[in-house]
């Protein structure tokens, strides 16, 4: 896997040593309603199928020592001929949320997936409820396909509606610096 920079980031590709740190991402209240068990997402980060690519998403410390890892970011494939496309999936700790980090980690691999990899559609499946992820999305230049109505089944017993959302090569939208 290659390393990926642009817009402030970069995405590292996830390895064992990234556990402790997505599992602590994954835990906060704010990320863990949207992605569930954080010992179980942060084992399939660093240990993806082998249809997924994980990445950490480090930013260069405000004080200047060094990258942080704010987030996890992944990618896989669909690569059935004739609906060969990629999907996305994005976590990000609540203390770096709403600083354009998830707008620009979605740029800089989404542009990656479509300049480099060839792919020509891209989709992202974030719960219907998940306002702010949604509005993101939007911006980026994502577009609703539908409601996949009882889409997640949670270990607590909450089942949540999905919203399917895609982007076509050359609707991407880069996102307003902050």
């Amino acid at each position: 896997m290659q390393l990926i920079e642009g817009l402030g980031v970069r995405l590292r590709p996830a390895d064992e040593a990234d556990r402790e740190r997505f599992h602590e991402i994954l835990a906060c209240p704010e990320v863990a309603t949207w992605w569930g068990d954080p010992d179980e997402q942060a084992d399939e980060a660093v240990n993806p199928h082998e249809d997924v690519r994980s990445f950490a998403i480090e930013r260069q410390d405000e004080d200047g020592t060094g990258p942080t890892v704010v987030g996890l970011i992944q990618t896989w494939e669909d690569t059935t001929p004739d609906y060969e496309h990629a999907g996305l999936d994005i976590a990000v700790h609540p203390d770096w949320q709403r600083r354009g980090i998830g707008g620009a980690a979605l740029y800089v691999l989404a542009h990656y997936l479509f300049e480099v990899e060839g792919h020509h559609r891209l989709t992202i499946d974030p719960a219907a409820d998940n306002k702010p992820a949604v509005s993101l999305y939007r911006k980026l230049g994502f577009r609703e396909v539908g409601i996949m109505r009882e889409y997640e089944r949670r270990a607590d017993g909450v089942v949540r509606d999905g919203l399917l959302m895609d982007l076509l090569d050359g609707e991407l939208v880069e996102p307003p610096s902050h």
